[in-house]
């Protein structure tokens, strides 16, 4: 007898629906094709367990499965649940009719439990996208495939639920989630805030300019001055996600299966910040089953990289295309895959390997030599992509100890979104470019024209300071933020002033 049944697979952050064709003839043997990986050639042992601890028989017969389409592989445990549903309505034991019409995945355990499986987001709205009536998956994972609208979803503990489910004995009623009530009810949950912060006003102006204009920026300072204490605050300055942002993220993160089952919708901005051994699969994705990376995980929010001159060369370098492109293509023989990466670099390093180099409270230990030697360990390409070099020095004991406290994030990210929906009306017509961030040459020579002076101040800077190319249009787009934040229409000389204090690897004299 040959039954269809019917799951998905996860290709990128996207799903593909996959056919299981199971057919039951005389003979003996299991006979599993279409490009299945071990673990689900493993399933065999899996699924034959936990029908003969459930009280069902596994058929001796010869059993043979396809798995459509076969020239597409497949990968992972979560095949289980369909595979066995499709022997049990092969095999005569539960009906058929039905079975067709519902998405069905889950991982099984040997006394027929479901364990939680990943991607379950993508692959419910995969499931609507192609008209069933619903999609079965373990209960843990419920939540999330329920953030899916006009889409029965049927969490459930065990095998066993499953063939009720199919023989109409009992039928749990679908789990339903208000998504944008979710959404809206779970936002802005932070527990850090700039408040906290004494001191440091120059530096929380630079942060407050990245978070508007969504600029790349790099906290030099010796250690103790505050760089990570000011990078985990960034978050809470930044615009409050959109819905459609919300669900992109989530995505990401249930493909990799980091979603909590109480979880649900992420509704803050991600704030990854991976060690400095990371690999370079690792943090830009990838693998024999390519899988997001860091900078993926990190899509709509900030990565934070402290001491960027520990990571390892290589993996600075596989940065620079996904910092220009705001995605990461994986290529392999057979296939190519796109992860969205479009977040905010947020670096912080020492200015030397001592790491007192500009601060004047302290013994310089080491040489200019040393200094550069340390500084060559970024490339100049990846500095050029960062828009904001600031210096962090430690706050005196005075303004520790005072009962003044900092602005609270809440101020200042009213100004932020104030200036966002200034660059989201000036970008209304281009798709998916909504920050000074992403402007290209063509963007830049129409909404970054200078008067007189601010063109002979920048020129000045250019030929005193070396900048490159890539360094002038840096300097054009923070200074374009500093005018929105302003609420000027055109950019000023003091605006271009201001721009060019933030490039200060950029400055010979900063060795000296």
């Amino acid at each position: 007898m040959l039954v269809k049944v019917y799951g998905g697979l996860v290709f990128g952050i996207e799903a593909l629906p996959v056919t299981v064709e199971v057919n039951i003839d005389k003979g003996v043997g299991y006979f599993l094709v279409g490009l299945p990986d071990n673990a689900i050639k493993e399933s065999c042992h899996r699924i034959q367990a936990a029908l003969v601890n459930l009280g069902y028989r596994f058929p001796k017969r010869q059993i043979t499965i396809n798995m459509a389409p076969a020239g597409v592989r497949k990968e992972g445990s979560a095949y289980d649940l369909t595979l066995a549903i499709g022997i049990l309505a092969a095999s005569g034991q539960i009906p058929h009719a039905e079975i067709g019409d519902y998405f069905i995945m889950g991982e099984l355990s040997l006394d027929g439990g479901l364990q939680p499986i990943k991607g379950a987001l993508p692959l419910a709205i995969q499931a609507r996208k192609a008209g069933f009536k619903g999609f079965i998956l373990p209960k843990q994972n419920a939540r999330e495939a329920a953030l899916v609208d006009a889409l029965a979803v049927y969490g459930i503990e065990n095998l066993s639920a499953a063939i009720d489910f199919f023989k109409g004995k009992e039928r749990p009623q679908p789990f339903l989630v208000d998504t944008r009530a979710a959404f809206y009810a779970r936002r802005d949950e932070r527990e850090l805030d700039f408040s906290d912060v004494r001191g440091q006003e120059n530096v929380k102006r630079c942060m407050e300019i990245a978070a508007a204009g969504g600029h790349n920026v790099i906290l030099i300072g010796p250690p103790g001055a505050g760089k990570t204490m000011l990078a985990k605050r960034l978050p809470s300055i930044l615009p409050p996600m959109g819905l459609r942002e919300a669900l992109e993220t989530t995505k990401i993160h249930s493909v990799c299966g980091r979603l909590k089952e109480s979880g649900g919708l992420l509704t803050n901005r991600p704030f990854r910040s991976p060690h400095h051994t990371i690999s370079d699969v690792a943090l830009v994705g990838g693998g024999t089953y390519p899988q997001p990376g860091e900078i993926s995980l990190a899509h709509n929010g900030v990565l934070f990289l402290d001491e960027l001159p520990e990571f390892k060369r290589s993996v600075l370098e596989v940065m620079r295309q996904p910092l220009e492109d705001r995605e990461v293509t994986i290529s392999r023989s057979k296939f190519t895959v796109t992860y969205p990466a479009s977040f905010m670099l947020v670096a912080s390093m020492n200015p030397s390997p001592s790491g007192y180099f500009n601060d004047a409270a302290a013994p310089r230990t080491c040489s200019p030599e040393e200094m550069r030697r340390y500084l060559s360990k970024i490339s100049g390409p990846l500095l050029d992509r960062i828009d904001i070099h600031i210096e962090v020095t430690p706050v005196r004991f005075e303004r520790l100890s005072g009962d003044r406290r900092g602005e609270p994030s809440a101020v200042i990210r009213q100004r932020v979104v104030s200036a966002r929906k200034t660059q989201w009306n000036r970008f209304a017509t281009r798709e998916n470019q909504h920050y000074n961030a992403q402007m290209q040459r063509k963007q830049i020579e129409r909404f970054c024209s200078l008067d007189p002076a601010g063109l002979d101040l920048l020129k000045t800077a250019m030929q005193r300071l070396a900048l490159s190319a890539r360094a002038y249009d840096r300097i054009l787009k923070v200074s374009r933020t500093i005018a929105d934040l302003a609420g000027a229409e055109r950019i000023q000389a003091h605006h271009i002033s201001e721009a060019i204090q933030y490039r200060s690897l950029d400055r010979e004299g900063w060795l000296h």
